[in-house]
Order: C-alpha cells, then structure tokens, then sequence
C-alpha cells in the first residue's frame, strides 16, 4: 500500500487505539513534508486556479494530531547555533539544529516537535525567539527573522524571507523570493481538508501588517502594499482592467500576477450606512507592476 492509500485508510478508521502503522505512516509523511516531495497542494495546470489541493496530506496532518499525546518539551537553555558553525559533537562538521524559543518549556503534541534544519540549505535564522513546527518544507536561503512562526504543512520555497512578527500558517504555500514583511499574517486553511491553502506564488512582496486568508491566491510578483487584507469574502476591485474579484463556490479569491493591491473605502450605497456617509473597506488594485515598482522591490534584496 502506498503511503496516500495508507493515509487515507487510517484516517478513515475511529479507532481510539493507535498501533505501530499510525505512526510508520505518519513519520514517513512528515518527512517527506520536511523534503518537499509532498504538498497540502501543488501547481496544476489543467486546474482553473493553477493549483490543485492534496487532501490526503492535510488528513495526514490531521492524523498527526489524533495520535500525538501531549509532552513536556524543555527549551535548550543553549544558544541556538548558527548554520555553517561547528557542530558540539565535532568541530567542521556543520550544525543540525531545532529552531526555537531558547529558554522557556512548552507543552505539545509531541508529534510535531521543533524542526531539524540541516546546514547545507544555508537557511538563516536569527536568534530571537522564532520557531519552526517540524513537517514543513524550508528551502534554500531562506531567512527568517525573530520573532516568527512557521507552522506544519507548510512549504516555504527557496530564497524568501520571513521578516520579524510573521506568520505562515498551516500548509500555506509560500513561493521563491517572496518578501513576507513584519507583522504579515499568511493563514494557513488545513481544515476543512478540501479547502485550498492559501497560496502565495513567486516574487510577491507582502507588506508589513497584511493579512492573507480563507484559501486566497497571489499571482505571482503581485505587491500587497502594507495593511492590505485578502479574505474570501472580501470583493478586490480592479481599478485597471475594471473588473471585481471575490469568491466564488469553491473558485478562490484569485489576485492577479504583478498586481498592486492598496487598502480602500467603497461607500455604503443604501440604507441607513448610506444616510450616516460609511464606507466599507475593500482592497483595491491601482496599477500592474513597471520598472519604478521592480526597483522599490529590489530594495528587498539588500535585507537578504
């Protein structure tokens, strides 16, 4: 049996009693989570939205949970090591570390502990209080600044950044060079588990204190300029190509490729929110990225 059909099988048991193979097929999956040979979704071509979820890996996720028990996990009193350095164990073997609060003791599913990230990703992470949730992917160079968080399922691809207050929930997919900026929130969507992720395609940059949710998806090297908030249920008006998206049935919210998104105002247009002159917020797209838009966010880069 492979591991999706023994997943499956699993998870559609209501077995209190969980014997050798939960935990054979969870693991498994939980490495090939932490590789990024498996996805809570993945690109799909024939699909409408260009990506296609995997409900399987989320009802492995799940599973995870259901038979982890809780532990006590004491925090490394040590400091974290820097990637590159010489490991304790051996001086110019570079360092395997957990990445996670250095002095205090949590209490979890022991399950999903802190993840191992090996030293030849280059994977920075700076001292300060960041944790990363083991079954999740962590590309090449990419750079997380404290304090953030990184919870399991999800899939952050090579050479982003994750700046300092962020979020990436569970199984959100995170693209290549994607500028998550301080205080952004990218929600995760693990259940219900044939809901889409949200999912943030390449070079998008996200600016400091937006939040992502509900399934939505970026197109790539869109700019979400800061305080901007994407929900499902949220119209985002186009002020360029004169068009309205929004949710619709199981379609996500959908930002077009190099769209710059501002937060906005739309007038309430009857009724008593019209008589006392409220406006409602919505995200509003002003133009489509150019050349003074590319050298802004080039500027990125310098952080890196």
């Amino acid at each position: 049996m492979n591991l999706q059909a023994q997943i499956e099988e699993l998870y559609a048991r209501e077995s209190k009693e969980f014997g050798e193979e939960y935990f054979h097929a969870f693991d498994e999956l939980k490495a090939a989570l932490n590789e990024g040979r498996v996805r809570a979704a993945e690109p799909d071509p024939s699909s409408s939205s260009g990506w296609k979820v995997n409900t399987w890996v989320k009802k492995g996720i799940l599973l995870g949970f259901r038979i982890g028990r809780i532990e006590e996990m004491p925090g490394d009193p040590s400091p974290v090591p820097l990637r590159g350095t010489p490991s304790p164990k051996g001086r110019g073997q570079g360092s395997k570390s957990r990445v996670g609060t250095a002095t205090s003791q949590f209490r979890d599913k022991y399950t999903f502990p802190l993840k191992d990230l090996p030293s030849d990703r280059n994977i920075r992470i700076v001292p300060g209080g960041s944790s990363i949730r083991d079954g999740c992917y962590i590309g090449q160079g990419v750079v997380a600044m404290p304090p953030m968080y990184v919870n399991v399922g999800a899939y952050v691809d090579d050479g982003a950044m994750i700046d300092s207050h962020a979020l990436v929930g569970s199984c959100a997919q995170v693209g290549k060079r994607v500028h998550i900026s301080a205080a952004a929130q990218i929600g995760g969507v693990l259940e219900p588990v044939g809901a889409m992720p949200v999912i943030i395609e390449d070079d998008v940059l996200v600016g400091g204190n937006c939040g992502v949710y509900e399934g939505t998806i970026v197109g790539a090297g869109a700019v979400l300029a800061a305080g901007t908030i994407l929900t499902g249920s949220t119209p985002v008006y186009d002020l360029v190509r004169d068009a309205v998206y929004r949710r619709e049935g199981d379609k996500p919210l959908m930002i077009p490729s190099g769209a710059v998104v501002v937060p906005g105002a739309r007038a309430v247009a009857k009724g008593r929110g019209k008589e006392l002159g409220i406006s409602l917020y919505t995200p509003v797209i002003l133009k489509y990225r150019d050349e003074k838009t590319d050298q802004a966010v080039r500027l990125e880069d310098l952080l890196r």
